[in-house]
Order: structure tokens, then C-alpha cells, then sequence
């Protein structure tokens, strides 16, 4: 296991390596630090031949509570702190090999917006998600939303920034397995464990990326 602070990457054999988002007193915002850790960690995965899958999810009771809030209001520079988010969501849509999600908790503003980056998502019975950023100007990425979610739902969310509840999270189709509290992670393992024996599975991630909509219309 290594132990990047903010981020932790360990390989738990089969194929699949695990990346826990760390700062769980923050509910793993997404500071730039921890956006720089995922960027550098995906891109040495991307050409590790031994790991055909990875897992993203959260330490402690949550995923991700999207971009750090307090990182953005004390930045002399805000523009430039969200010019360095470009890389980070370049790297993570455009990664080459299988990702799936495990969902504790919270998924919300960037941290649904990493969720659905994400193949597939697993997640348990109390998942919230929402774009609440919109209330303060922040946009949503309408575009990826509809690659998971009926456009009107996905205007719903962008247009009124409110959390849906585990109820609405599934029925809307933003999980694609459906667990109790606390088993998202394992259930994540075995299903990139499956993956990671199909030989057709990068192949088909890579058709994935080459017809996937641009993030944020751009």
C-alpha cells in the first residue's frame, strides 16, 4: 500500500487497484492537492499493464463532497485553482481502463460529477447526490449527467441544485449496483476483479472515451 496522503492507492490483486480518496474530515473534497495525487496515479495506471481495473471511492462514511470549498474562497487565484481542474477531469474521463465507483454517503457537485466519470457505480441504500454548486453560479455538467441519466432528470438537478435520496439516486439509474450500508467497497473489488478477466473489457473502454460527450460543453 502507498500512502500519498490525501490519496491511497493499494492493489488488491486480480487486476484492480483501489484509490481512496483520504481527507475524510472534509468529507474527501477535492482539494488540488488530492486532484494533482489522482492525476499522477491514473496516469502511471494507465500504462501499468498488470492493472485492468480500478476503484475509486472515499475513506471514512462518505465518497466525495466535490471541490474543497474553503481552498477556492481563500485562493488569491480562484480562476486559476479551477484551470487546474481541466487536467484533473481530462484524466479521470478520459482514462483508458475500467473505472467503477464505490458510493458511501455523499456523491455530490464534483464528487457526483467523479461518481459519473466513472463505468459503473456501486453504491448502498443512503447515497445522496446533487449539483448543489448551481445555487451559487457554478456550473454543472449537464452533458456527462445525460450519459447516465434521462435529460429531464439531469435538468432537474442542474437547474434547482437540490440532493436527491437513495430512493431517487437509483431510480434515476446513477447506481449500477445497489448494496447495504458499508459493503460498496467489496462489491466494487469483485466487480473489477470481473472486469479485469474480461479481455474485452479495455477495448471496449476505449470506444467508451471515443464517443463520450465533452465535459462542461466544451
Amino acid at each position: 500500500m502507498a500512502d500519498h496522503q490525501v490519496l491511497i492507492a493499494e492493489n488488491v490483486g486480480f487486476g484492480v487497484e483501489v484509490l481512496s480518496l483520504n481527507r475524510p474530515d472534509k468529507r474527501n473534497a477535492l482539494s488540488s492537492t488530492l486532484r494533482q495525487a489522482l492525476v499522477d496515479r491514473l496516469d502511471a495506471l494507465s500504462v501499468d499493464e498488470d492493472v485492468k481495473a480500478v476503484v475509486i471511492t472515499g475513506a471514512g462514511d462518505h465518497f466525495c463532497a466535490g471541490f474543497d470549498l474553503d481552498e477556492l474562497m481563500s485562493s488569491d487565484a480562484p480562476d486559476a485553482v479551477l484551470a487546474h481542474a481541466d487536467r484533473y477531469h481530462a484524466a479521470v474521463h478520459e482514462f483508458p481502463k475500467p473505472l467503477i465507483a464505490a458510493i458511501e454517503g455523499v456523491a455530490v457537485a464534483g464528487g457526483m460529477d467523479l461518481a459519473v466519470m466513472c463505468d459503473l457505480r456501486v453504491g448502498t441504500t443512503q447515497v445522496r447526490m446533487g449539483q448543489p454548486q448551481v445555487k451559487f453560479g457554478v456550473p454543472a455538467a449537464y452533458d456527462l449527467l445525460c450519459t447516465v441519466m434521462r435529460m429531464s432528470a439531469a435538468r432537474d438537478l442542474c437547474l434547482t441544485g437540490r440532493i436527491i435520496e437513495s430512493d431517487e439516486v437509483v431510480s434515476h439509474g446513477l447506481l449500477d449496483r445497489v448494496v447495504p450500508p458499508g459493503e460498496a467497497l467489496t462489491v466494487a473489488v469483485q466487480l473489477a476483479r470481473e472486469i479485469a478477466g474480461v479481455a474485452g473489457a479495455e477495448p471496449m473502454k476505449r470506444v467508451f472515451v471515443d464517443h463520450q460527450p465533452a465535459l462542461f460543453g466544451s
